[in-house]
This record gives structure tokens, C-alpha cells and sequence, in this order.
């Protein structure tokens, strides 16, 4: 009956290291996210369920002197999954290097509004946040209607 669950999994920031680190990582990551949507499809609960893998920016596409990757906020790739999305596709490229955006560039504001009209939440209604300030899901982003299904 929950509404709303967010997990988040610490120690992504690899600013050193990133081979020994990442594959632990990726396998702990690909583990828990096909293990949670292999679930919530046998339960029936996936076309009902929008799951989102999300960060707040990407890594530098050259290694550091530490063998990391710093912060890069000008690419990074998210997952949509399940209700309310157009699975099985890619939408969006970087340049060949992986530093900017090519093709299909999304905001956060869209992202966010994407997110709002897949779950089927009122984007364009005012509401307001805990300090009284008002705002609109998404603000005055678009709804990637390509990822929509």
C-alpha cells in the first residue's frame, strides 16, 4: 500500500580507484534492480509500479590522477521502468568523448515532469511544499511524451 519508496545506496562518489570499486558496485546495483522488478512483475504490480534509477549528475568521461572520475554534470544517463513508460528504448545520446549532450537533451525540469505525467500525478496543479512555498511538479519543464506510454 505504500505510495512512495525511495532507496538510496551510498558510496557512488569514486573519485579514486573506480576499477577495483565500480564492479562490486554494478553487481550489487544489477542485482537488487532486477531482483526487484523480476518481483514486481510476477506480482503483477510493474504495470502499476514506475520504478526510476536516478542520480544528480554524471562522472567526468577521463580518469582523474587517483584512477576515479569527478563530478560532470553536463551528461548522465537515468532508468524509467514500468508503469506509465514506453520501455525498451533509449532516448537521448552524448558525443563520441561522453562530456555533452548530442541528440535528445532533458532537463531536470523535464525529467521531473516526465516522471509526474508516467505516474499520473497532477504536473500542472499548484501545490504547495512544507514551508508554504508554492510550485508546480516539473515546473515549467515538458513531459518527455517519446518515454510516455
Amino acid at each position: 500500500g505504500a505510495r512512495f519508496v525511495e532507496v538510496n545506496y551510498g558510496g557512488w562518489d569514486m573519485h579514486q580507484e573506480i576499477y577495483t570499486r565500480l564492479n562490486d558496485r554494478g553487481t550489487q546495483l544489477d542485482d537488487a534492480l532486477s531482483s526487484l522488478l523480476r518481483d514486481l512483475h510476477s506480482n503483477g504490480l510493474l504495470s502499476d509500479t514506475l520504478v526510476v534509477l536516478t542520480t544528480e549528475f554524471g562522472r567526468k568521461p577521463k580518469l582523474n590522477v587517483n584512477g576515479g572520475r569527478d563530478h560532470h554534470p553536463g551528461v548522465f544517463s537515468s532508468l524509467l521502468m514500468g508503469a506509465g513508460i514506453n520501455g525498451g528504448q533509449v532516448y537521448g545520446a552524448s558525443d563520441e568523448k561522453g562530456f555533452s549532450v548530442d541528440k535528445d537533451a532533458v532537463s531536470v525540469a523535464d525529467f521531473n515532469k516526465t516522471i509526474a505525467a508516467a505516474a499520473g500525478l497532477p504536473f500542472n496543479k499548484e501545490v504547495l511544499a512544507p514551508n508554504g512555498r508554492p510550485f508546480k511538479i516539473g515546473g515549467d519543464g515538458e513531459a518527455v511524451k517519446a518515454l510516455l506510454a
